[in-house]
């Protein structure tokens, strides 16, 4: 029963997520990228940049936020690597990694260009 709920509770953290982007004048490209080594919550275009997004829920902002580590940031940069093979200009299309925070309110906070490798 748990796990069923954190489950529901991830999808709506991330269609608030998704909404907020789309709000900003994102382009909205897919939703749980699945590659060899991970998955990425969300993935945008915004002019000729990719976005991925790593969306964490959690009681505070803080509490999400160190719900992130090291082995996870790998996955997501060889997740990210392995979805930029299907556009034209391969690993030089430019890109950044947001973290999107989602506390007990709803509330979401995004930090643009969180991940850096």
């Amino acid at each position: 029963m748990r796990q069923a709920r954190n489950y529901h509770a991830g999808l709506a953290a991330e269609d608030s997520v998704l909404r907020n982007y789309l709000a900003a004048g994102y382009t909205f490209l897919t939703r749980r990228f699945r590659g060899q080594r991970g998955e990425i919550d969300l993935i945008f275009a915004h002019g000729d940049h990719i976005i991925f997004v790593e969306v964490k829920k959690s009681q505070s902002f803080d509490a999400a936020l160190s719900r992130i580590g090291a082995p996870q940031i790998g996955r997501i940069f060889d997740t990210a690597a392995e979805f930029l093979t299907t556009h034209p200009n391969g690993q030089s299309t430019e890109s950044r990694f947001d973290v999107a925070l989602v506390n007990a309110r709803g509330e979401v906070k995004v930090l643009h260009n969180a991940l850096m490798q």
